[in-house]
């Protein structure tokens, strides 16, 4: 009975540390990228035909640009889930700067404007 709990728990740690492991983009085959969930064998098998094609993916921009269905958004959950792209994973603060950086100039004009007002002297 002890033996088989051991060899239960034993179990459950493995395979937790495989679920975890991290995936680099451009060495993995198709039953790696197949283990990252979120990736099924259409996206695995697009990821390594894009590879083949193009090369080695540069960066997380590369990759979202070149293959078809990852997107900003899916790209941080599949770097959440142990994607990496040359050992890089994604983080969620690096998706969203590239959202954040158009606004912020729009914000920055708007915010010159009120200042300007506030400056101004009170008639």
């Amino acid at each position: 009975m002890l033996k088989k709990l051991l060899l239960a728990i034993a179990t459950l740690i493995v395979t937790t540390g495989f679920a975890f492991a991290q995936v680099d983009v451009n060495k993995a085959d198709q039953a790696a990228l197949d283990s990252v969930k979120g990736i099924g064998p259409k996206m695995s098998k697009n990821i390594l035909d894009e590879r083949k094609k193009g090369g080695e993916f540069k960066d997380w921009a590369d990759f979202e640009e070149r293959v078809k269905g990852v997107g900003e958004k899916n790209a941080v959950r599949l770097s959440d889930a142990g994607l990496t792209v040359n050992g890089q994973s994604l983080g969620k603060n690096t998706a969203g700067a590239g959202k954040d950086s158009g606004n912020t100039k729009a914000r920055g004009k708007k915010d010159a404007k009120k200042d300007s007002k506030k400056d101004e002297p009170k008639k």
